[in-house]
């Protein structure tokens, strides 16, 4: 099993990817390699699920392994498990990297590698960055040190994404959607998931390998999804509208809290016992007043990770719902392909008989709408409250 086991239905970018891999080998040995093989800046794009960041963690354990990616050394167990000492991962909690963050970490991979062959900077999500930090990190990328290298990721390479100065400094490694069959495929083989389950996982969740396995597993997010599938049939009326998009973002809430309280009161206890929380004696009082802002400064960073859960818990639904519409304008129109969402397809189906092809496509770009308001900042409340009453009206 070598590092690409885990890159799903990307053979294209994996031979890139590996052939790099080998000429960045070359490098440090000290041999002559193809111009333009190997690069100090990538850039890895997908749509989500498409697998961008399993990509570059990949291909990051494939420069520091003395076999190109072997999967079994420790330079690749290291990598994969995020403890390589010359591989910094950027993995925002909330919604955007600061520039002090962004400057700490080019100051710390811009050093000579230490155990490593190279020294590896991987921000995933990088549509993230801030405008500040992404000129910290142009500049880096503009004079990188010889043994370093940029791994970038991003939804796409249009400039609200990434910059067009960074983009024009790095090499593209474009990723497709996975075919459903490799997802379900993974499912089974590595995690040990039935294959029918697998390949309704792999169905509804789009492409999307994380979450494929996330539905496959819990329960819960099986629930959820239902109840999202279900709001087209509960918009009756104006006030039943606002009762969906209520429980819509109730749901959403209750999912990221369920997914951020135990860190955040791990994190909190960590602090507060680094910090000397309940310690006795001469000066423990005056300790505990210094220790506020600290504190402080956690539960802000806190706030703002639960704020990004919220809005990803959101999306999916929404991606969910979108899937619907998809599959009831499929329907209308007779085409040959299969139904995102299998097992409600009755629904859609009946759903195309009552609405026309065009009622049916202004009800999936409200949808769309809606996720472009939501990621522009709009009060997601008041962008799904609007999107319900469109899908009502039709």
């Amino acid at each position: 099993m070598t590092v690409w086991a885990d890159l799903v239905g990307q053979d294209a970018a994996i031979e890139t990817l590996s052939r790099a891999a080998r000429a960045a080998r070359a490098v440090v040995d000290g041999e002559s390699v193809e111009p333009g093989a190997m690069t100090h800046a990538w850039l890895f794009t997908g749509p989500p699920g498409s697998g961008r960041s399993v990509a570059a963690r990949a291909f990051a354990a494939a420069l520091q392994c003395p076999d190109g990616g072997c999967g079994v050394c420790a330079a690749c167990h290291t990598t994969l498990g995020g403890t390589h000492a010359d591989v910094r991962f950027v993995v925002p909690e909330g919604l955007s990297i600061s520039v002090s963050e962004m400057r700490a970490l080019v100051l710390r991979a811009a050093s000579s590698p230490t155990q490593g062959r190279w020294q590896v900077l991987l921000v995933e999500d990088a549509d993230r960055l801030t405008e500040a930090a992404g000129n910290a990190l142009l500049k880096a990328v503009e004079e990188p040190p010889a043994r370093t290298v940029f791994l970038l990721c991003t939804p796409s390479t249009h400039p609200d994404d990434i910059s067009v100065t960074i983009r024009s400094r790095c090499r593209v490694v474009t990723l497709r959607q996975p075919p459903a069959e490799a997802v379900a495929e993974v499912l089974v083989r590595r995690d040990g998931i039935p294959p029918n389950v697998a390949t309704w996982a792999a169905s509804a969740a789009q492409g999307h390998v994380g979450r494929a396995r996330h539905l496959a597993r819990d329960p819960q997010a099986q629930s959820r999804r239902e109840a999202v599938l279900a709001v087209p049939r509960r918009l009756t009326g104006v006030g039943a509208c606002f009762d969906a998009a209520n429980a819509l973002i109730e749901a959403a809430e209750s999912e990221a809290a369920a997914s951020t309280s135990a860190v955040d009161a791990k994190e909190k206890a960590a602090l507060e016992t680094a910090l000397g929380a309940g310690g006795t004696g001469k000066g423990a009082a005056g300790a505990a007043r210094g220790t506020k802002g600290q504190i402080t400064d956690l539960e802000r960073r806190q706030k703002t990770r639960a704020t990004r859960s919220q809005r990803d818990a959101l999306d999916r639904a929404l991606v969910d719902l979108a899937g619907f519409y998809r599959d009831a304008l499929v329907s209308s129109v007779g085409a040959p392909v299969a139904p995102v969402h299998a097992d409600v397809a009755g629904q859609s189906a009946a759903a195309a008989r009552r609405w026309s092809p065009e009622s049916t496509l202004r009800r999936l770009e409200a949808v769309l709408e809606c996720r472009a308001a939501i990621d522009a900042n709009v009060k997601p409340r008041i962008a799904v409250e609007a999107m319900m009453l469109a899908l009502w009206r039709g």
